[in-house]
Protein backbone atom coordinates (compact mmCIF):
# COMPACT_ATOMS: atom_id res chain seq x y z
CA UNK A 1 0.00 0.00 0.00
CA UNK A 2 1.17 3.30 -1.19
CA UNK A 3 -0.64 5.13 1.35
CA UNK A 4 2.06 4.34 4.32
CA UNK A 5 5.30 5.55 2.47
CA UNK A 6 3.61 8.83 0.84
CA UNK A 7 5.33 12.07 1.74
CA UNK A 8 2.04 13.14 3.53
CA UNK A 9 1.77 10.06 5.42
CA UNK A 10 5.18 10.44 6.80
CA UNK A 11 4.58 14.29 7.54
CA UNK A 12 1.02 13.22 9.71
CA UNK A 13 3.53 10.58 11.35
CA UNK A 14 5.82 13.14 12.81
CA UNK A 15 2.75 15.16 13.33
CA UNK A 16 1.41 12.80 15.54
CA UNK A 17 4.79 11.59 16.88
CA UNK A 18 5.45 15.18 17.71
CA UNK A 19 2.55 15.79 19.25
CA UNK A 20 2.48 12.40 21.56
CA UNK A 21 6.01 13.13 22.82
CA UNK A 22 4.76 16.45 23.92
CA UNK A 23 1.66 14.37 25.82
CA UNK A 24 4.14 12.19 26.98
CA UNK A 25 6.17 15.08 28.71
CA UNK A 26 3.22 16.84 30.43
CA UNK A 27 1.97 13.16 31.58
CA UNK A 28 5.21 12.60 33.29
CA UNK A 29 5.65 15.95 34.60
CA UNK A 30 1.61 15.54 36.00
CA UNK A 31 2.47 11.58 36.84
CA UNK A 32 5.60 13.04 38.86
CA UNK A 33 3.10 15.50 40.78
CA UNK A 34 0.75 13.14 41.51
CA UNK A 35 3.46 10.87 42.82
CA UNK A 36 4.68 13.06 45.65
CA UNK A 37 0.79 13.94 46.43
CA UNK A 38 -0.06 10.48 46.67
CA UNK A 39 2.74 9.49 48.83
CA UNK A 40 1.78 12.29 50.98
CA UNK A 41 -1.53 11.61 51.19
CA UNK A 42 -1.43 8.20 51.76
CA UNK A 43 1.76 8.22 54.58
CA UNK A 44 4.13 6.18 52.55
CA UNK A 45 8.04 6.36 52.50
CA UNK A 46 8.45 7.91 49.17
CA UNK A 47 12.27 5.27 48.60
CA UNK A 48 9.50 2.27 49.72
CA UNK A 49 10.48 -0.81 47.25
CA UNK A 50 7.42 -1.74 45.61
CA UNK A 51 6.95 -5.79 43.41
CA UNK A 52 6.80 -5.39 39.71
CA UNK A 53 3.24 -4.22 39.16
CA UNK A 54 0.90 -7.39 37.78
CA UNK A 55 -0.09 -6.79 34.36
CA UNK A 56 1.82 -3.96 33.23
CA UNK A 57 4.77 -4.38 30.79
CA UNK A 58 8.36 -3.02 32.53
CA UNK A 59 9.03 0.07 30.83
CA UNK A 60 12.87 -1.19 30.82
CA UNK A 61 13.69 -3.29 28.15
CA UNK A 62 16.58 -4.89 26.72
CA UNK A 63 17.32 -4.85 22.98
CA UNK A 64 15.40 -1.69 22.74
CA UNK A 65 17.38 -0.40 19.47
CA UNK A 66 16.20 -4.21 17.71
CA UNK A 67 12.82 -3.07 18.06
CA UNK A 68 10.52 -1.81 14.82
CA UNK A 69 8.42 1.21 15.38
CA UNK A 70 5.41 -1.42 15.49
CA UNK A 71 6.42 -3.35 18.17
CA UNK A 72 7.39 0.19 19.98
CA UNK A 73 3.69 1.52 19.57
CA UNK A 74 2.17 -1.86 20.48
CA UNK A 75 4.30 -2.28 23.31
CA UNK A 76 3.31 1.23 24.48
CA UNK A 77 -0.24 0.42 23.82
CA UNK A 78 -0.53 -2.46 25.71
CA UNK A 79 1.37 -0.95 29.09
CA UNK A 80 -1.36 2.78 28.59
CA UNK A 81 -4.48 0.31 28.35
CA UNK A 82 -3.13 -1.65 31.67
CA UNK A 83 -2.76 1.48 32.88
CA UNK A 84 -6.09 2.93 32.44
CA UNK A 85 -7.25 0.14 34.02
CA UNK A 86 -5.11 0.32 37.11
CA UNK A 87 -5.60 3.80 37.71
CA UNK A 88 -9.62 3.46 37.54
CA UNK A 89 -9.35 1.13 39.90
CA UNK A 90 -6.82 2.97 41.98
CA UNK A 91 -9.50 5.99 41.91
CA UNK A 92 -12.34 3.92 42.99
CA UNK A 93 -10.21 2.38 46.01
CA UNK A 94 -9.47 6.20 46.94
CA UNK A 95 -12.56 7.18 46.78
CA UNK A 96 -13.81 4.29 48.90
CA UNK A 97 -10.79 4.82 51.41
CA UNK A 98 -10.76 8.65 51.88
CA UNK A 99 -14.22 9.61 50.20
CA UNK A 100 -14.55 13.12 49.66
CA UNK A 101 -12.14 14.17 52.36
CA UNK A 102 -9.36 14.54 49.47
CA UNK A 103 -11.02 15.51 46.59
CA UNK A 104 -7.14 16.72 44.97
CA UNK A 105 -6.23 13.74 45.09
CA UNK A 106 -9.14 11.84 43.04
CA UNK A 107 -9.11 15.09 40.29
CA UNK A 108 -5.52 14.36 39.74
CA UNK A 109 -5.98 10.73 39.49
CA UNK A 110 -8.63 11.37 37.15
CA UNK A 111 -6.80 14.16 35.27
CA UNK A 112 -4.00 11.68 34.69
CA UNK A 113 -6.36 8.84 33.93
CA UNK A 114 -8.06 10.93 31.13
CA UNK A 115 -4.02 11.48 29.78
CA UNK A 116 -3.55 7.95 29.93
CA UNK A 117 -6.86 7.18 27.69
CA UNK A 118 -6.17 10.27 25.60
CA UNK A 119 -2.59 8.52 24.89
CA UNK A 120 -3.34 5.47 23.96
CA UNK A 121 -6.03 6.55 21.45
CA UNK A 122 -2.97 8.08 19.87
CA UNK A 123 -1.20 5.36 19.84
CA UNK A 124 -3.88 3.60 17.97
CA UNK A 125 -4.01 6.61 15.41
CA UNK A 126 -0.53 6.06 15.31
CA UNK A 127 -0.92 2.25 14.28
CA UNK A 128 -3.59 3.13 11.96
CA UNK A 129 -1.10 4.95 10.14
CA UNK A 130 1.41 2.52 10.19
CA UNK A 131 -1.55 0.50 8.22
CA UNK A 132 -1.93 -2.04 10.95
CA UNK A 133 -4.87 -1.30 13.27
CA UNK A 134 -4.44 -1.51 16.93
CA UNK A 135 -5.28 -5.05 18.90
CA UNK A 136 -8.54 -5.27 20.49
CA UNK A 137 -9.24 -5.09 24.13
CA UNK A 138 -11.32 -8.47 24.38
CA UNK A 139 -9.43 -11.08 27.21
CA UNK A 140 -8.32 -7.77 28.89
CA UNK A 141 -9.86 -8.69 32.19
CA UNK A 142 -9.72 -6.50 35.40
CA UNK A 143 -6.99 -6.53 36.98
CA UNK A 144 -6.21 -8.20 40.05
CA UNK A 145 -7.18 -6.59 43.74
CA UNK A 146 -4.71 -6.16 46.19
CA UNK A 147 -6.05 -7.62 49.45
CA UNK A 148 -5.88 -5.18 51.99
CA UNK A 149 -5.57 -1.80 51.87
CA UNK A 150 -1.66 -1.07 52.41
CA UNK A 151 -1.24 -3.16 50.07
CA UNK A 152 -3.46 -1.40 47.30
CA UNK A 153 -1.54 1.89 48.84
CA UNK A 154 1.96 0.23 47.98
CA UNK A 155 0.24 -1.23 44.50
CA UNK A 156 -0.89 2.88 43.48
CA UNK A 157 2.78 3.99 44.04
CA UNK A 158 4.10 1.24 41.96
CA UNK A 159 2.00 2.18 39.32
CA UNK A 160 2.57 5.63 38.98
CA UNK A 161 5.79 5.02 39.24
CA UNK A 162 6.12 2.76 36.72
CA UNK A 163 3.71 5.35 34.67
CA UNK A 164 6.15 7.72 34.58
CA UNK A 165 9.11 5.49 33.45
CA UNK A 166 6.42 4.75 30.64
CA UNK A 167 5.99 8.67 29.49
CA UNK A 168 9.83 8.28 29.53
CA UNK A 169 10.08 5.77 27.40
CA UNK A 170 7.12 6.45 24.95
CA UNK A 171 8.77 9.70 24.39
CA UNK A 172 12.10 8.22 23.17
CA UNK A 173 10.01 5.47 21.21
CA UNK A 174 7.79 8.17 19.27
CA UNK A 175 11.34 10.21 18.74
CA UNK A 176 12.54 6.94 16.99
CA UNK A 177 9.41 6.68 15.20
CA UNK A 178 9.39 9.91 13.64
CA UNK A 179 12.66 9.43 11.85
CA UNK A 180 12.66 8.98 8.40
CA UNK A 181 12.83 5.57 7.04
CA UNK A 182 11.42 2.26 6.31
CA UNK A 183 9.37 1.31 9.41
CA UNK A 184 11.52 3.80 11.37
CA UNK A 185 13.42 0.34 12.41
CA UNK A 186 17.05 1.57 13.47
CA UNK A 187 20.08 0.38 11.68
CA UNK A 188 22.45 -2.03 13.73
CA UNK A 189 25.15 0.75 14.38
CA UNK A 190 22.62 3.04 15.41
CA UNK A 191 21.80 3.52 19.12
CA UNK A 192 18.67 5.82 20.58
Amino acid sequence: MAGADSPSAALRRRDLCARGIRLAGKMRSDVVDLLDAYVERQGLDASASVAAVEGVPPAAVERWDEQTGTQRLLENLAAYRAFRALLAQMLEEQREQLGEADAALGRALAAVLLQVSAFAYHLEELLRLESRGPPSEEGDGPPPQPQGVFEQKLRGLGVLRELAQWAVRSARDLRQLAKPGPGSAPSPTESP
